[in-house]
């Protein structure tokens, strides 16, 4: 593995009281290597005499940060508040680090082999961001950090630059970027030469918009294996964080040994990120890419970025996967195989089978092409058919109002919308029911289906071979099946 140091998780801690923040302490010690006490968050009164006690109990290396609310912090603080805590010299108790913002340096004597010197910018990346780093950079601070919101996930790109900066000066710096857009700097940093990490202790105690649990930048993440030769692979479209994706492709990547991860990235603007981040003629970014899932509602945009598109992708109008080779992008569709595969299988042939199909979106137009292809008996059912007569008349197949439709008599009925669109009335009759929605794994349109006595399949089987078949195209290696669909289902039951 080639990595320069090892992957250090920091853990922040936010507690109204010391007895509290000790508590989060112990727990956060378990799943990082560093823990951080966010002392701005701390509001019971005296604190500061009993802080030196706290922070000889503890076992775990320590980060303390008193931190204003215009830098993201938890209480207004003014400069003398700011000046008199550091005074106390906390550097000289214990194993710790001070993260003390870059406008106090000139103020404070201090011992600097022990200080982070920080900025935090939560509107966005500044166009002199570089200048911020040189000032930072010039003090004797022992680490250097910048901290920014990223509005995109090209936003990344000056951050990643930073890391790359340092690494190539011997400076050990710390660079995020803030928010959704930028979960591959948190993950990606350190084999970048991050000096740390930032990991929450459970989702919903993050101190920072973006912060991934701690526990999943190790198990899901597998991030003390990242190394400059991952290679990266992730799933592209807004948004992108409900996904269970990350959790099947990762378990996939560890099943079959392979030196990969697979990240969520946020994106917006779907031009910039496939010309800076993507195609290798044109990307600013020195990653191993090698592959990617797109979703909604990137999935006809990004064709006109592709250097070659699959033929069922091209008559869909849609790809889900982008495969990163020789110094190009190949475009296909596995949509189609995640939809048809389970549904063969329940089934069997198609040929000549009454199928209903509910909707008139994405999902139903690639029902309806496959379907198409299968033989089966086609009808498009949908609230407003007159809106949905288009996509009717594109497949050549008649359209029904969903209102007082009966499904007596149908082989297969599928719902291609998000929301339970029939009732087990209308179901009755029917033979098998399918939801193509996978989360939650029981759905309303599931349980309406039983109600009416029809068989049932889920949206979860359809995922994993739609992933299972991306895997295969971007390794050459056929993952388990069984491993995918285990990981997904572990991450819905979360």
């Amino acid at each position: 593995m080639n990595r320069e140091r090892p992957v250090r998780v920091c853990v922040p801690v936010c507690a109204k009281s010391l007895a509290q923040l000790e508590d989060a302490c112990a727990r956060a010690s378990e799943c990082g290597d560093i823990v951080e006490l966010r002392l701005d968050c701390v509001e019971e009164k005296d604190w500061q005499a009993q802080l030196e006690s706290v922070i000889r109990k503890q076992s775990a290396p320590l980060i303390l940060t008193f931190r204003p609310s215009e830098q993201g912090g938890h209480r207004v603080l003014s400069r003398p508040q700011r000046e008199a805590f550091w005074a106390g010299n906390w550097g000289s108790v214990g194993s710790t680090l001070n993260d003390v913002e870059g406008d106090l340096v000139d103020a404070l004597s201090l011992d600097w082999s022990r200080v982070i010197v920080s900025h935090h910018d939560f509107s966005g990346v500044s166009d002199d961001l570089e200048q911020i780093y040189e000032r930072l950079a010039a003090t004797r601070a022992r680490v250097v950090k910048i901290a920014v919101k990223a509005n995109d996930i090209t936003d990344c790109i000056p951050v990643f630059g930073l890391l790359d900066r340092g690494r190539s000066e011997g400076r050990d710096v710390i660079a995020i970027a803030m928010g959704n857009p930028g979960i591959a700097t948190r993950v990606l940093g350190p084999a970048r030469g991050s000096f740390l990490t930032y990991g929450s202790l459970q989702d919903e105690s993050a101190t920072a918009p973006g912060q991934v649990n701690a526990q999943e930048l190790r198990s899901v993440y597998r991030i003390d294996s990242i190394d400059d030769e991952t290679m990266i692979c992730g799933l592209v479209g807004l948004p992108v964080m409900h996904s269970v994706s990350p959790h099947m492709h990762n378990a996939a990547f560890a099943a079959e040994g392979v030196n990969g991860v697979y990240l969520p990235l946020e994106v917006k603007d779907i031009d910039a990120f496939m010309r800076r981040m993507v195609h290798p003629s044109t990307r600013e970014l020195d990653w191993n890419l090698r592959g990617l899932s797109v979703t909604a509602p990137h999935k006809s945009s990004v064709m006109r970025h592709l250097d070659s598109i699959e033929k069922d992708a091209l008559e869909l109008g849609a790809v889900n996967t982008i495969v990163v080779k020789d110094q190009g992008l190949h475009g296909c569709n596995t949509d189609v195989h995640g939809f048809i595969g389970p549904l063969r299988e329940r089934v069997g042939s198609l040929e000549g089978r009454r199928v209903a199909v509910i909707g008139a979106g994405g999902a139903a137009r690639a029902a309806l092409w496959a379907l198409r292809k299968e033989g089966a008996k086609v009808t498009l059912f949908a609230r407003a058919p007159i809106k949905a007569a288009i996509l009717a008349q594109l497949f050549e197949v008649p359209c029904e109002p969903l209102e007082g439709a009966s499904f007596d008599g149908y082989d297969v009925v599928i719902n291609a919308t998000p929301e339970a669109p029939a009732t087990a009335e209308q179901l009755a009759g029917a033979g098998l029911v399918y939801d193509l929605i996978y989360n939650p794994i029981e759905t309303g349109f599931l349980k309406e289906g039983r109600k009416a006595g029809c068989d049932t399949l889920g949206g979860l089987p359809m995922l994993v071979a739609q992933a299972s078949l991306q895997f295969e195209l971007w390794t050459g290696k056929k993952p388990s099946a069984a491993v995918m669909q285990a990981a997904a289902a572990a991450a819905l039951e979360q």
